[in-house]
């Protein structure tokens, strides 16, 4: 009898252990923090929402393939707090390429290509990480999820919740962008990366969206779609990829929320980087 109530307790307290299972009941901003490799990564959570993607024709330095249109994303995610550090990158691949080195500084001079193999790595870990939510895995987000989690419920040029002026188009005063965002003032002690999350986080509380470094995103670069869209991939007839957040070597003006570009996957410079997103296995 005395062995039959033990197991009967055990089984008990077996289904009231805790289980991570895929799920969108978080809070805008909930935060997330796993350890691999012994470096720890943050993340952000970003519900599902609808909201207007790209620029207003009377944006301050805005671009032709801006074009504002409605987007709903239909399953939350989650981002990356800072862009992919180096001792993140150097823990998991075994090397480190960027020109400026440090651990917290972002790795850059990375390839889209390159990024691919470090989720690939990644991911090879996930399963066997404390903490990790089941039924997800690393990715590179796409261009919507990517804006979308930048703006973090703002309409504006910055998701400080300012627009650019005239003034501070070139280099943005600190209530704009300079709070925020690590961009090129001209000054030669700013030109170069800096530590991520210094600045100060969107309303998410995800840092350095605004500068710093190009990030990568998943999808091909090309014109956005027309009307109302869920869970936009990008374009199939394109032969670069987005890139998407502006870099250190910048004027504030392509710092933007909005500010879209584009390269060949394989292109690699001191100023492309990379953030992650957690995104739920279809």
């Amino acid at each position: 009898m005395k062995n039959a109530a033990c197991l009967s307790v055990g089984l008990v307290c077996l289904l009231f252990l805790p289980v991570l299972v895929a799920s969108d009941d978080h809070k805008a901003g909930e935060r997330l923090v796993l350890k691999i490799e012994g470096v720890e990564y943050a993340f952000r959570w970003c519900p599902v929402g609808t909201f207007t993607m790209g620029s207003p024709s009377d944006e301050l330095g805005r671009f032709e393939r801006e074009t504002q249109h409605r987007v709903t994303l239909s399953r939350g995610f989650w981002m990356l707090e800072t862009e992919v550090a180096q001792e993140m990158w150097e823990s998991v691949m075994g090397n480190n390429p960027s020109n400026f080195k440090g651990a917290k500084l972002p790795v850059e001079y990375v390839s889209w290509d390159d990024c691919q193999k470090f989720i690939e790595q990644l991911n090879s870990h996930l399963a066997g990480t404390p903490g990790a939510p089941a039924g997800y895995k690393f990715s590179l987000p796409t261009e919507a999820q990517w804006e979308y989690a930048c703006r973090a419920g703002t309409t504006t040029a910055l998701n400080s919740g300012k627009d650019l002026t005239d003034e501070g188009f070139a280099c943005a005063n600190l209530d704009e962008l300079g709070w925020y965002g690590w961009f090129d003032r001209r000054d030669e002690k700013e030109m170069t990366t800096h530590a991520v999350g210094q600045k100060k986080p969107n309303a998410w509380g995800l840092y350095d969206m605004h500068g710093n470094v190009w990030e990568w995103c998943s999808d091909w670069y090309g014109d956005y779609p027309s009307g109302v869209v869920t869970d936009p991939t990008g374009t199939n007839k394109a032969s670069i990829r987005v890139l998407r957040g502006g870099c250190w070597c910048d004027h504030a003006g392509f710092c933007r929320s909005a500010i879209r570009n584009g390269h060949a996957p394989s292109a690699r410079y001191f100023f492309y980087g990379v953030r992650l997103s957690l995104v739920r296995v279809k």
